[in-house]
């Protein structure tokens, strides 16, 4: 009866490649320039503060297949808190991005917590 269940292991390996890492770990990847960084907040959102560098790219009118080169580094999503990366990320791998993605846990409350620079009042 249960002969045909999958090995367990075998749903791990087929996991979407979606990693969440640490403010820290994402500060330390910004840090050495070895991540680009996408904010998927809205644009008044990024007008309030952002991160220095980071890519805009709204999840309202996210489109996975226009997703940025990395040229060796690694593609970080960041928002507000670290929910609204999720469906994100997980459009960028359904759309076949070839590498992993990683979300920032606590997104940018998390990053200004770890001490991670932010730009106030400005669009850009």
């Amino acid at each position: 009866m249960f002969d045909s269940l999958p090995d367990p292991r075998s749903l791990i390996q087929q996991s979407p490649p979606v990693h969440l890492v640490t403010a820290a770990v994402a500060l330390a990847w910004y840090t050495a320039d070895s991540a680009v960084i996408i904010d998927v907040r809205e644009r008044f959102e990024r007008a309030l503060e952002h991160v220095p560098g980071t890519l805009l790219r709204p999840l309202s009118t996210f489109d996975p297949y226009q997703s940025p080169p990395t040229h060796g580094r690694r593609l970080l999503l960041m928002c507000a808190v670290g929910v609204r990366c999720e469906p994100a990320a997980l459009a960028l791998v359904q759309a076949g991005h070839p590498g992993p993605v990683y979300r920032v846990e606590g997104g940018l409350s998390a990053w200004c917590r770890a001490g991670g620079p932010v730009m106030v009042g400005s669009s850009a």
